[in-house]
């Protein structure tokens, strides 16, 4: 076993990524919803910097989208995926991002803040990339209680949900904090709650249906959605 949220875990399971059915399916579900949020690119280079892209799960939701998606992972063998995936890798660590100011028309973080030691340094690089006007969207666990029975220990006892170990429960993230950070930086978050559709998942687990769809909920205290606009 690994430490808790040990990036070699990532190595260790690189077959995994694109397995529909196994560690990560959930991912999959989460790229689905994130790139929802993404409208069609408004001008012809637009670019969508995807923080922690892993083996670029979100690239097939962005077909036909119009962006250049550039990847940051610190995952070689994860990196070499998702560039086989369309996604431009560029490897490097989310809290110091070697890529220019204002580059990016979009930004995703998804499932990434929950891994980071240092959110709002984080924060400060996701939302220096955007543009003026850019969009940061991002998808993460809270900070509470319910969460960390939710997302640790109920969901990695059960199919597609994460592997064991791979949170840190002490990393998820506060919500306050995550509005606070990026409205120093420009950018006004709105925060949703999301889940997995219960009968997507019944018929999931009874391997009637390739995927699950996740859904709107009222409370934001296991896994939500944000989206904000840089001024």
């Amino acid at each position: 076993m690994r430490p808790p949220n040990d990036p070699r875990q990532y190595d260790d399971l690189a077959d995994r990524w694109w397995d529909p059915s196994g560690e990560f399916a959930m991912l999959h579900w989460l790229a689905a919803a994130r790139a929802a949020l993404v409208p069609p690119a408004d001008r012809p280079d637009a670019v969508l910097v995807d923080l922690g892209c892993g083996a670029g799960l979100l690239a097939p939701h962005l077909a036909g989208k119009g962006y250049r998606h550039v990847g940051v992972d610190l995952t070689a063998s994860a990196l070499a995926q998702a560039s086989a995936h369309g996604v431009a890798p560029v490897r490097g660590d989310v809290a110091a991002v070697p890529l220019a100011d204002g580059c990016a028309d979009v930004v995703a973080a998804g499932e990434i803040l929950e891994h980071v030691t240092d959110l709002p340094g984080v924060l400060a690089q996701a939302c220096r990339l955007l543009r003026p006007g850019g969009l940061l969207v991002v998808d993460t666990i809270a900070a509470t209680r319910l969460a960390r029975v939710v997302a640790v220990t109920i969901a990695e006892r059960v199919p597609g949900g994460p592997p064991p170990g791979i949170h840190d429960p002490a990393l998820f993230v506060d919500r306050a904090a995550l509005v606070r950070e990026c409205a120093r930086h420009g950018v006004a978050l709105e925060l949703r709650g999301v889940r997995p559709r219960v009968t997507d998942l019944v018929a999931w687990l009874a391997r009637r249906r390739p995927a699950v769809r996740m859904v709107a909920v009222p409370t934001t205290a296991v896994l939500f959605q944000a989206v904000g606009r840089r001024r």
